[in-house]
């Protein structure tokens, strides 16, 4: 039988298009109260309206934020809390790479702001409503791209000058495993479970910020990679299958736990990359 997720709510961000969607609109097809986080109000309300036509459950809304915003974070952190009075998974899924050097309106590495910061600090809001909605699932989309990060100086991944371009994001994607397992251990005794995953190679618009340079990557992943239905399959099994309650700190490929690379394990690395992140959010410890 395929496991129901009535009564669950779930947030999602990035769910206006890709992955993001295929996931709300699976999720929703189970029952679920699902709210998806997106930064265009046109393109995310249409997402909502196609996934109530397409599922039936009327039980779908929006949330507008840009995520690379620490402000925009903490905005739509409580109007999820003020909407929500439970949270049984919440799904970090929105990212992109940025090619050029450019910095968030905090002053950080645009691709690090949005795919780590944005992460941590939207979980950290959220948390409490996750404990007392228990038990709860914390998951984080990372990539394979966290295999090759380069030279990975933590201190310089917030500067623009010094981090951007392919490099960057396979750094905040190795990022997302490291905050991963260290909010695992973290929450080691609670009701709630963390775990990261890779999608694989998806058809997407990941790139769409990089005017011309980024349609031609966009391209070339769509040419090679598999579609969003197929690349959603690991998000949907880890917030939805009995399979994996309880299991916590695992990285996922194709529903499947796998270990991920060497530095994702570095214990102190991942503790100082939570120092820093909690310096540059303001938050803080848990």
């Amino acid at each position: 039988m395929a496991p129901t997720m009535e009564e669950k709510t779930c947030l999602i961000t990035g769910g206006s298009d890709g992955i993001g969607y295929t996931a709300a609109r699976e999720l929703a097809r189970m029952g679920a109260r699902v709210s998806i986080v997106g930064r265009n109000p046109a393109k995310t309300d249409a997402a909502v309206q196609r996934i109530i036509a397409e599922t039936g459950n009327p039980a779908v809304e929006c949330l507008l934020a840009d995520l690379s915003s620490q402000r925009e974070v903490r905005r739509v952190a409580a109007e999820a809390l003020a909407r929500l009075p439970r949270l049984d998974v919440l799904l970090n899924n929105a990212g992109a790479i940025f090619l050029s050097n450019r910095r968030s309106v905090d002053g950080i590495e645009m691709t690090f702001a949005l795919n780590h910061i944005g992460y941590f600090l939207l979980t950290t809001l959220l948390l409490d409503r996750l404990r007392e909605s228990g038990p709860a699932r914390i998951i984080n989309v990372s990539s394979s791209s966290h295999w090759h990060p380069g030279r990975f100086n933590l201190e310089k991944l917030p500067k623009p000058g010094s981090n951007r371009g392919y490099r960057a994001y396979g750094r905040s994607k190795l990022c997302n495993i490291l905050y991963t397992y260290e909010l695992a251990r973290r929450l080691e005794g609670t009701s709630i479970t963390v775990n990261a995953l890779h999608p694989g190679l998806v058809q997407t618009n990941i790139a769409r910020n990089n005017g011309l340079l980024g349609r031609v990557v966009n391209f070339f992943i769509g040419a090679r990679g598999v579609d969003a239905d197929k690349g959603a399959e690991t998000l949907v099994y880890l917030a939805s299958s009995p399979e994996v309650e309880g299991v916590t700190g695992k990285f996922f490929v194709d529903c499947r736990p796998v270990p991920s690379s060497a530095l994702s394990y570095d214990t102190d690395l991942a503790a100082r990359l939570w120092d820093m992140s909690e310096r540059l959010t303001g938050m803080s410890e848990l």
